[in-house]
């Protein structure tokens, strides 16, 4: 069976951010919530400063961090592949980049129908 595509993935900017958090807040979780303001970009909290919803969809790791994603989110985003990265600006209030000068933000690519039809029949669609 060929490798189910990554549901998560990150690029170098924001991978080398995630290291510089860890560095000060040492280990890390992301939540993709959804909604207006904060909660259309990805947080980054401690683990620990943050609690996992049960329903939560656990999408795979960027950096060595677990990346979840709320079930409505989830139902929106599953025919795509998620690319973290780092743009300038502000973090959101309570995510850990608040105060660096940038922020986390979503990107995405549609999976082919083949990579889509992996995840479906893996149950991760």
């Amino acid at each position: 069976m060929p490798d189910l595509p990554l549901q998560v993935i990150a690029t170098l900017p924001a991978l080398q951010l995630i290291d510089t958090l860890r560095a000060r807040h040492g280990e890390l979780l992301f939540h993709q919530s959804g909604g207006c303001c904060d909660g259309s970009s990805p947080m980054c909290f401690a683990q620990g400063d943050f609690i996992v919803g049960d329903r939560d969809v656990h999408l795979g790791e960027i950096g060595g961090a677990p990346f979840y994603i709320s079930p409505s989110q989830f139902a929106y985003w599953k025919h795509t592949q998620l690319i973290i990265d780092v743009v300038p600006g502000r973090g959101g209030m309570f995510s850990l980049e608040n105060g660096e000068g940038v922020r986390f933000l979503v990107r995405s690519r549609l999976f082919s129908d083949a990579e889509f039809a992996l995840l479906q029949a893996a149950g991760k669609a």
